[in-house]
């Protein structure tokens, strides 16, 4: 019988190639065998950890959407150590993100787009996703002072979603939009004096919305 050291391995062959084939080239694009090949991992291995491809991509997107907003929390925090600036930061680190080689837009807002049956686990996960981070928006215009935080989430939110599919689209504009777009919305919240300020670019992993 297998360890559980060993169980696990294969597992996360299976979600870092399947997470990286889905993110270059498409969900639809790429079958099980596929991914069975690339990972080294037997096909009945695979179906002992995930029931079927419908549940593997949606696992993908639940793992990947946890390792991009820690990403993003880490920049956010590492830009800004002050509550008031942290909206702007969030915009100072996706513009690196727009910029990074591996770009290839959001996985979440491609899923979707890939998979539009409502129902579907993947475009749930995707779902959660876009709610994790609005909750995320809100809680940081609560800590700088908005009056409204739930209204300002889903302004800059929008704001960031439009861009990230500008960027993926070759827009080289996507990011100095994002920015400006970002502080007209923030002082008609009335934080007009929070600037968006460059600090040296991260290493950007993984893809959000």
């Amino acid at each position: 019988m297998a360890s559980t050291a060993t169980r696990s391995s294969a597992r996360e062959r299976l979600l870092d190639v399947a997470s990286d084939l889905f993110y270059r080239h498409g969900i639809r694009a790429i079958g099980v065998d596929t991914i069975v090949e690339r990972s080294g991992v037997a096909k009945t291995t695979l179906y002992n950890h995930f029931q079927s491809k419908d549940e593997l991509v949606a696992e993908v997107l639940r793992r990947r959407d946890a390792a991009w907003r820690a990403w993003l929390e880490t920049e956010v925090l590492s830009r800004a150590p002050d509550p008031a600036s942290r909206l702007a930061a969030v915009f100072d680190a996706l513009a690196d993100w727009y910029a990074s080689e591996d770009f290839r837009g959001s996985v979440f807002i491609n899923a979707r787009a890939e998979l539009p049956d409502p129902e579907h686990p993947a475009n749930l996960a995707a779902l959660d996703h876009v709610a994790a981070v609005r909750d995320y928006f809100a809680r940081l215009a609560a800590s700088a002072g908005a009056d409204d935080p739930d209204a300002l989430a889903g302004r800059l939110q929008l704001v960031m979603k439009g861009a990230t599919v500008m960027a993926l689209e070759g827009d080289p504009d996507a990011a100095d939009l994002a920015r400006s777009s970002a502080r007209a919305v923030l002082a008609a919240a009335g934080l007009g004096s929070i600037t968006l300020s460059r600090n040296s670019p991260p290493s950007p992993e993984g893809e959000g919305e």
